[in-house]
């Protein structure tokens, strides 16, 4: 796959719609600035002004373009804090955070020609075991949103609160789930932005992890999203240190790595 460099028309999620409609239900203050690359959505939070996933004068912009068109964006009175979609350097931009990873995964109309020999297999063997994964609705995402709280106290990893998950527009979410005996044993929730979608929240029980019903229901989510025009799903940050299961599973997909810019805070 591309890297998102190549990727035209791939939105960040930080830099959609649903997600500005989120954190103002939230009582965020959000606002659209018009740039060279299009509109750039910044929050603002007292003097202190964040921009995530920006990509600053437009996909094909050279580094000096992208640099001017940052530091455009902190005239205010108040300070600046960006991640720029790819990296953006230079006299003033202070680095304060290294860059972070992201898999994005292009659904193309073989999904499966890309995935890794192991993630494959265990795919087929779920599916001949019968697992049967289905689409969710509110209820779900109740049940996900508890089990999943849990889940990260016990592993003990960030995450958006519950009130932003909440607040994103319902017609946005994509949710999936799969029951055994009735009880619900995973869940996942994904958030289609235009032609681009993010993986959100998700959760498996131990018998889960056995049957591999996480792999078959990501693969049922996105052959669901790219039959109705979604292009590419963000599976989220990759560290291969702190968390190199997840990241093989991520990657297995058939994912490409992208690197973001570094967090950097820009002077006007």
């Amino acid at each position: 796959m591309a890297s998102c460099e190549e990727c035209a028309g791939f939105l960040p999620l930080q830099q959609s719609a649903p997600y500005a409609a989120a954190l103002e239900a939230c009582g965020a203050r959000v606002r659209w600035a018009d740039a060279d690359g299009g509109p750039v959505l910044m929050v603002e939070r007292g003097r202190l002004r964040l921009i995530s996933r920006i990509r600053p004068a437009g996909q094909h912009a050279d580094m000096a373009q992208r640099r001017r068109a940052l530091r455009r964006l902190a005239r205010w009175p108040g300070l600046t804090i960006a991640t720029p979609e790819t990296g953006v350097r230079g006299f003033g931009l202070l680095p304060l955070v290294t860059p972070m990873h992201h898999a994005i995964w292009a659904l193309g109309p073989d999904l499966r020609a890309g995935m890794a020999r192991t993630w494959r297999d265990h795919l087929a063997a779920a599916e001949r075991a019968g697992l049967a994964v289905r689409q969710g609705g509110t209820a779900t995402l109740d049940a996900l949103i508890r089990a999943e709280a849990l889940q990260r106290a016990e592993r003990r990893y960030h995450a958006l609160p519950e009130a932003f998950t909440r607040a994103l527009p319902p017609s946005d979410l994509r949710l999936w789930e799969w029951r055994q005996s009735g009880k619900l044993q995973a869940a996942m929730c994904l958030v289609v932005h235009g032609a681009s979608a993010s993986y959100h929240l998700s959760w498996g029980s131990g018998e889960a992890r056995k049957a591999g019903a996480h792999g078959l229901m990501l693969t049922r989510a996105a052959e669901a999203l790219r039959e109705e025009g979604v292009r590419w799903l963000d599976l989220g940050s990759v560290d291969t240190e702190r968390a190199p299961g997840l990241a093989r599973f991520k990657l297995g997909t058939g994912a490409r790595l992208h690197r973001l810019g570094a967090t950097v805070l820009v002077l006007p």
